[in-house]
């Protein structure tokens, strides 16, 4: 039985991902480690509900790479599948969250939104529509 899955992302600025996770999607800490007296923590999980995902600043060169700039056909990095997108859609909007596609009934047949993170990887939120 599979329960779960943890997108994994890299990132330029781990503090500023946590942060924009935290304070713009509501997202909580969960683990944060890797770095010792010398070296700044480098790794991070966030949740918030049953969704978690992970981060890692690997090296200054190491930059983040979302789907998108790869090929204009994969614009998503995650399909977040929530129950009630229109009340997510609001909430984010009164948190100030900069919104990357306006929630609409789309063409592949879902209820959905989306928005870009500070690194530029899109997160669809939505749910199927129902017949």
């Amino acid at each position: 039985m599979l329960n779960s899955i943890t997108p994994f992302f890299i990132v330029d600025d781990l503090s500023k991902t946590l942060d924009f996770y935290q304070s713009k999607l509501g997202f909580n800490l969960l683990y944060k480690g890797g770095g010792d007296s010398q070296c700044d923590d480098y790794w991070a999980f966030v949740g918030r509900d049953q969704i978690m995902i992970s981060f890692k600043a690997i090296t200054p060169e190491i930059r983040p790479q979302p789907n998108r700039s790869r090929h204009e056909w994969a614009r998503w990095d995650a399909y977040i599948n929530t129950s009630d997108p229109d009340a997510l859609y609001a909430e984010f909007l009164s948190r100030d969250v900069s919104i990357h596609r306006e929630l609409a009934n789309t063409s592949d047949g879902l209820r959905a939104f989306e928005i870009a993170d500070n690194n530029g990887y899109v997160l669809c939120f939505g749910r199927p529509i129902e017949n």
